[in-house]
């Protein structure tokens, strides 16, 4: 079953890695997808959280300085608590490492510095795994004595009031001057409409761009270029997409990566 087709679009993500510049980067950026998102600084943090929540996915970095993230890996397949896809990540990890990772149960390996897009697609792929390993939520045919729940009806019960969902703004509604030169009218226009889709998808920039049509790095262009504001993980994910400016493109500055 495709992931869009399960319309989850939220998750929880453990984020494991002792640099606070990552940790809080990571953060951003997945919380502009639409993340719930809990960092942990050192294995014994992660060992803590797990105990107390099962997240569904995690990003786990190999070089720690209590105990490396292979090694806690192997604590989670050894104890049975290997219950979400985990994503390794290093800046200076071998194949050799990178491999036995993966033989353990790891799903994929992220080098430092992770570029946007490899970030992006990871994560995806370790939720739609994570989403099928766990199947589709059962949900009930029917209330008490069989009755089917208001909330899956059709058609209203008699005597239901019928709610109608609020459409979305018309052309008419969205008072552009169409006296002005059509450069301008159109600026306006692509201005409303994405102030509204940015309003719709709860600023995921990822959903914006696929409902618009446009690469990520365009619609980041587009949306500066016509002033429109971001939030603040759009923001700070922007600068990752610009490759005009040096050092930019990846998801950890360079001296992040351990």
């Amino acid at each position: 079953m495709p992931f869009d087709a399960l319309e989850v679009h939220m998750a929880n993500i453990l984020v494991v890695d002792d640099e606070i510049g990552i940790r809080e980067l990571l953060s951003e950026i997945l919380a502009d997808e639409g993340h719930v998102v809990t960092t942990a600084e050192s294995a014994a943090s992660a060992r803590a959280l797990r105990r107390q929540s099962t997240p569904d996915l995690i990003l786990l970095d190999i070089w720690m300085p209590d105990t490396d993230g292979v090694t806690l890996l192997k604590e989670w397949v050894a104890g049975g608590q290997l219950t979400a896809p985990v994503i390794m990540m290093s800046g200076h990890a071998t194949l050799e490492t990178a491999g036995e990772a993966t033989r353990l149960g790891a799903l994929d390996f992220l080098e430092k510095p992770i570029a946007l897009a490899r970030l992006l697609g990871a994560v995806r792929t370790g939720l739609e795994h994570g989403q099928r390993l766990r199947g589709p939520r059962n949900v009930p045919s029917g209330g008490p004595g069989g009755e089917e729940p208001p909330s899956l009806r059709t058609r209203p019960a008699s005597g239901e009031p019928v709610v109608r969902e609020t459409s979305a703004p018309t052309a008419q509604s969205l008072s552009i001057n169409l006296d002005q030169p059509l450069r301008e009218a159109r600026d306006q226009f692509e201005r409303v409409y994405f102030e509204y889709q940015l309003s719709k998808e709860s600023y995921s920039m990822t959903r914006v761009a696929d409902r618009a049509g446009l690469e990520r790095t365009h619609l980041y262009r587009k949306l500066k270029q016509l002033g429109v504001e971001l939030g603040r993980g759009a923001r700070r994910a922007e600068r990752f997409d610009d490759p005009s400016t040096p050092g930019q493109g990846t998801a950890a500055a360079p001296g992040q990566d351990e």
